[in-house]
């Protein structure tokens, strides 16, 4: 425990880049996906040519957050243990419910209907992806109980920006609303929300790996 309290960091930072860049590392080797459009879940479809190499590696990318949650635990604790207690369910909720369980139960987007698998997915990506939302507005209660007030604003901002361009994912899987030109990059509102999501991750390992 004491190793993945000191190295924890480490591992949420390992963990941000293995996810942020796999559709972009196996996009290389799977040319008629269409990056703007298509949404990351579906390099792990039966018929995707990297399907072996997606479902390995989103449970890497998963092990590498669950990993961090003691150092995140530490960190919170010593303002609030209820933050302590919500960041780490967040985290793990993504971890787990998103990665983990995408490499584990896959999708299958040729069957009309869901099996059990795509209701594991789905589930587990639903309350990952809520985890992740959470994630950032923590930290702007981190930072304000702590009395860091300008990095609490920073935080904030982020936060207003992830759940703005989240808005904008989630109106673009409406189907109604994704007939519009602009809502039809759907893959493009899923990795741009990513990206704004994990960057203040990015910002916090860094800060305390500096420290």
């Amino acid at each position: 425990m004491i190793i993945l309290q000191k190295y924890g960091f480490y591992f949420l930072l390992l963990g941000v880049i293995s996810d942020l860049l796999t559709p972009y590392i196996l996009g290389l080797f799977y040319p008629k996906l269409n990056q703007m459009t298509t949404v990351i879940s579906v390099f792990g479809d039966v018929d995707s040519p990297v399907r072996s190499a997606f479902l390995i590696w989103s449970v890497v990318s998963g092990l590498f957050f669950v990993l961090s949650l003691p150092a995140l635990y530490q960190l919170f604790a010593g303002t609030s243990k209820t933050l302590a207690m919500l960041a780490v369910t967040a985290v793990g909720l993504y971890g787990i419910g998103d990665c983990i369980f995408t490499g584990l139960f896959s999708i299958n987007t040729n069957e009309s209907s869901w099996n059990f698998s795509t209701w594991v997915h789905n589930i587990g990506s639903g309350l990952g992806y809520a985890g992740f939302l959470l994630f950032p507005l923590l930290l702007v209660l981190f930072y304000r109980q702590g009395g860091q007030i300008a990095l609490s604003h920073v935080y904030l901002v982020l936060t207003v920006i992830s759940l703005l361009i989240a808005g904008l994912y989630g109106l673009a899987r409406i189907p109604s609303v994704s007939q519009f030109a602009f809502f039809k990059q759907l893959g493009f509102f899923q990795r741009l929300s990513f990206f704004f999501n994990y960057l203040p991750m990015i910002c916090l390992s860094f800060f305390q790996l500096r420290s």
